[in-house]
């Protein structure tokens, strides 16, 4: 018997990042297992707020891949920061889901991104319409982690996303979290099956390579530049000594401030596509992963690709992340928003300080601990119950 899933996300290939590049090996992986996926997501367009030129023009198109097909739907793509304008986003690609559910067949179970709120509300109440078994994957605890941040403010708009926000939770038959504190959330509303599922990345580690005779340490970031990561905030305030360099990789809404900083040994490189990134990032001797606040739930997936890597981290956004870092023996943790602890790192750390943490240890304990098959397993035989 043919096995069918639906996949509704956000966010998916040529598409860069954390929930592009966990669903994209979610859909391998369940094209391996035996399964006829199809990923349902808008048309290219992050983080530019503009759809990619290769789609430019286009209402929808649907790919044939190794693991089904890929139909892309049209959106109204913006990145802008006021919220009435992102929302008239997501409201476009919900209601180019709503003529995909009414025109299309479509399978009896469907995985789902969460969030955008109201994208992910829209196609859980599809679901439910459509008498859909729904698996919601929860990567990020919206609408809380915009209050966190200082994104949102209570009042009737956070309200009405929160109310959306239990409403996925309550009609899912069964809830994926990419953390124990998002699971932990969870179980404050509903209680529905649950599964930890973290974005442990699928590649084959790479050969450490030996490292060149060098005085100077590179600390290397790769990914958004947002305002989440502060990592233009760090440029601001951290000086670094002579022996110690800043190099940055990504795009993002602070990507062009950063471009123009005129700032001693920080460096700032633009985007990669995936595979130049990691043959890049291997010649770095740390990968930072900042946040500007600790943010309940957040898990920030650049442990688990880094590490396999052989990077070391150093680690500032405390929570959940911090924790992991410091069990597993991946790399130091700084305290969350603490600058000064932050430059006082940048101004001791030596060759020898590095020595804690070799590039070969550090890999093997990310291998180890971080097992995508072995996940993934026990994620189909749970999904399997439902």
């Amino acid at each position: 018997m043919l096995k069918e899933i639906l996949l509704i996300t956000n966010y998916f290939p040529p598409e860069k990042g954390a929930a592009s590049n966990r669903m994209s090996s979610l859909a391998e992986a369940l094209g391996k297992d035996g399964f006829e996926v199809t990923v349902v997501c808008p048309l290219p367009n992050y983080p530019t707020g503009n759809v990619f030129q290769e789609y430019r023009g286009k209402i929808s198109t649907t790919e044939n891949t190794s693991f089904g097909k890929i139909k892309r739907l049209w959106i109204w793509p913006s990145n802008s920061a006021n919220k009435f304008v992102r929302l008239l986003s997501m409201i476009s690609f919900s209601l180019s889901l709503i003529l995909f559910f009414i025109f299309s067949k479509t399978p009896k179970k469907i995985f789902i991104q969460y969030s955008p709120v109201f994208v992910c509300f829209t196609a859980v109440y599809l679901g439910k319409v459509f008498s859909k078994k729904i698996i919601l994957n929860v990567s990020d605890l919206w609408p809380l982690a915009g209050l966190e941040m200082g994104i949102l403010k209570k009042g009737p708009y956070y309200s009405l996303l929160q109310k959306m926000e239990i409403f996925c939770y309550r009609n899912a038959d069964l809830i994926v979290g990419q953390s124990e504190e998002i699971l932990q959330h969870v179980s404050n509303y509903v209680e529905k099956p649950t599964f930890l599922y973290r974005n442990f990345p699928a590649f084959s580690p790479p050969k450490i390579q030996e490292a060149q005779p060098s005085k100077e340490i590179k600390i290397v970031y790769a990914g958004l530049l947002g305002v989440a990561q502060g990592i233009f905030e760090i440029c601001q305030q951290i000086s670094f000594p002579r022996n110690v360099s800043l190099h940055i990789y990504g795009a993002g809404p602070e990507a062009e401030k950063i471009g123009n900083l005129n700032k001693p040994h920080i460096y700032f490189y633009g985007e990669l596509d995936r595979t130049q990134l990691h043959t890049e990032l291997q010649k770095y001797d740390i990968a930072i992963i900042p946040l500007i606040k600790r943010i309940y739930g957040s898990v920030p997936s650049k442990i688990f690709e880094y590490t396999r890597l052989g990077l070391p981290v150093l680690y500032f956004g405390g929570g959940e992340g911090e924790n992991i870092v410091k069990n597993k023996e991946l790399g130091w943790a700084v305290p969350v928003n603490d600058h000064s602890a932050l430059q006082e790192f940048i101004n001791t750390v030596s060759k020898e300080e590095l020595r804690r943490f070799p590039k070969e240890q550090v890999q093997r304990n990310s291998v180890y601990a971080f097992n995508f098959r072995k996940q993934f397993e026990g994620f189909i035989a749970r999904m399997e119950r439902i």
